[in-house]
């Protein structure tokens, strides 16, 4: 369809007469337009990814896929993740306790989730291990009521390695004296950052020894297992048919989904929403190109009417300008697809440059389950978008290259 004079004929008209650069601002303004859409498209998808990639890895890396609990202490809890393990979607189980109650010192009140793990199993299904500043869980030594907190927590509470904090547990002792609050003693032992709010500010951790004492349970006695699994998306039902396997009518499962699920939809409902909005933001950059051919057929009626007095058919007149609003197209996409793509490699480190010089943080860990940009440069977004504004950019030809084609010699030469 593109002959060699319809080819070098759009690539010429691309620019318009020396006396009429009118035209020509058009088709760079329209250029610009479609590189900065395809830059902004590509990067915020780049950003979107980011949230849902630090999501999976990193939030869901320390909360539980799932976790199976009974309301009774569970003695025998290897025997349950032997059963569990036999599961191909199970990759790893450790028993955990929790406790809910408030970190005191010096007049300082934090509240806080105690997880009680065991150290030496706890690595297999949480990333905490990764994000320890300092200290580490194997700090946690059973008998000592050491802790590990938050950074921060730490913080709020004015503590670091080595001080002593005060757990006030949500029950009273009932005493001749009166009644009283239960007090433990813990000592920090580790201090991490996840960059996660709410897990930085109000999870600790403890030996799970530590915690059965201070539950009145036995120390092989714990509230339930934590699950890891393959597919994270599995949890929800796979953990219910475990719990249902392990024929106890008292066993309860929980996953993912209950606790931060309203989070992961929201992020890709709002990728899915945003995606949408840049293409339409696209699709007005691309039919700008309407507009400069529009133009480039009235500046060029003279060409045309030659052109078919020579013998070009209508056929070669419309290649022409298709190909012309294809340059531009092809030409605006590839500058806004590299700048994109640099954008979304290094959009990260930028803004972590910017709130170090303006000493000001852009995403607040108290609003936001992350307090810094996370980016994920996907190929697919990358080929998807450009795809999409070069089919748009082609679309934009048809009605000017056809307008171009109806074009009547002795018309339009009757003013030449």
């Amino acid at each position: 369809m593109f002959r060699p004079l319809s080819v070098f004929l759009g690539t010429r008209y691309t620019r318009a007469k020396r006396r009429n650069h009118f035209v020509s601002f058009i088709s760079l303004t329209s250029m610009i337009g479609l590189a900065l859409g395809v830059l902004v498209m590509i990067l915020v998808l780049s950003v979107m990814n980011g949230f849902d990639h630090e999501m999976r890895t990193r939030v869901l890396g320390m909360v539980p896929h799932a976790t199976i609990e009974s309301a009774t202490p569970i003695t025998d809890w290897r025997r349950l993740a032997d059963r569990a393990l036999k599961n191909p979607q199970v990759l790893a189980v450790a028993p955990f306790s929790q406790m809910q109650g408030l970190l005191t010192n010096d007049g300082k009140v934090q509240k806080v989730l105690i997880n009680a793990v065991d150290p030496t199993e706890e690595p297999k299904v949480s990333i905490i291990g990764d994000f320890f500043r300092e200290g580490s869980l194997q700090d946690l030594q059973p008998g000592t009521f050491g802790i590990v907190i938050g950074d921060k927590a730490a913080n709020k509470l004015g503590v670091g390695l080595g001080d002593k904090l005060t757990f006030v547990a949500p029950e009273v002792t009932v005493t001749p004296g009166g009644v009283f609050p239960r007090l433990k003693r813990f000592t920090v032992v580790g201090i991490f950052h996840v960059g996660a709010g709410e897990i930085d500010g109000f999870m600790a951790m403890t030996h799970i020894q530590d915690l059965a004492r201070l539950q009145r349970h036995q120390p092989d006695q714990v509230q339930g297992i934590r699950l890891k699994f393959a597919d994270l998306f599995q949890a929800p039902r796979t953990a219910w048919q475990l719990a249902e396997s392990f024929g106890q009518q008292d066993y309860l499962a929980r996953d993912w989904t209950r606790t931060h699920g309203n989070l992961y939809q929201a992020i890709r409902m709002e990728k899915a929403m945003i995606g949408l909005l840049l293409l339409l933001i696209v699709a007005v950059a691309a039919f700008n190109i309407i507009s400069t051919l529009v133009m480039v057929v009235t500046d060029k009626k003279g060409d045309i009417a030659i052109l078919r007095t020579l013998g070009a058919t209508p056929m070669q007149i419309m290649a022409t300008f298709m190909v012309q609003g294809t340059v531009i197209g092809v030409i605006g996409t590839a500058i806004g697809a590299v700048l994109g793509i640099l954008a979304a490699l290094n959009i990260s480190s930028i803004i972590a440059g910017v709130e170090r010089l303006l000493g000001f943080k852009f995403l607040n860990a108290d609003v936001y389950f992350i307090d810094y940009l996370p980016s994920q440069l996907m190929l697919a977004d990358v080929v998807q978008v450009c795809g999409a504004a070069l089919v748009l950019s082609f679309l934009a030809t048809l009605y000017p290259a056809w307008r171009a084609a109806r074009t009547q010699p002795a018309e339009a030469l009757r003013y030449e």
